[in-house]
């Protein structure tokens, strides 16, 4: 063989025999360190900076600026709300102020206490709309404590609310999901 590849020695000590150890490796070698990021971390069983199934990095980690699909859609029919509630409420200034005031409470001189109530209920609405797309934990608290009460209320006034009722449940579970979670705990 070492007519054929010049003054070169032999590469016999190299090659794998036909069964040397573990995946064709010398026999009796210990395998090396696991290559970065394939096991747990350095703190137990935690994952690496890529955690998940197949190595794939957290979406919801630090370096996401964008918020989950459901952050999104709880903060557009937060403020979708907070806006009929505000336009209830200017509305309730015009003249069908007493009429508006009468339906709601059955008296006619509440129409200052409906306009304070709706315009608190807006703002209600509102606010966590706005800081929720901030990454605001306490946002995201205000809205699941807003959509309990808008379910306590709906389920109050059923059959007539069937849609209030489920645009309440739909933003609570909504705040509820894992995304959401992760998006808010990850600050």
């Amino acid at each position: 063989m070492t007519d054929q590849h010049g003054d070169q020695p032999p590469r016999d000590q190299d090659r794998p025999g036909p069964y040397p150890g573990v995946f064709g490796g010398p026999a009796g070698a210990q395998p090396g360190p696991p290559p970065p990021n394939s096991g747990p971390g350095p703190y137990g069983d935690r994952p690496g900076p890529y955690g998940g199934s197949f190595g794939r990095q957290n979406p919801y980690s630090d370096l996401q600026t964008a918020p989950p699909k459901q952050v999104v859609i709880a903060s557009v029919i937060s403020f979708a709300l907070g806006g009929l509630c505000l336009l209830l409420g200017v509305f309730s200034l015009t003249s069908a102020g007493e009429q508006i005031a009468e339906t709601l409470t059955g008296s006619k001189g509440a129409r200052s206490l409906v306009v304070g109530v709706v315009l608190a209920c807006g703002v209600a609405y509102i606010l966590p709309a706005v800081y929720l797309r901030k990454r605001r934990p306490w946002a995201r608290i205000m809205l699941i404590v807003v959509a309990a009460f808008g379910i306590a209320g709906g389920t109050a006034a059923l059959p007539g609310s069937i849609f209030g009722l489920a645009l309440h449940v739909t933003l609570l579970v909504l705040m509820l999901q894992q995304p959401t979670k992760l998006w808010f705990s990850r600050r």
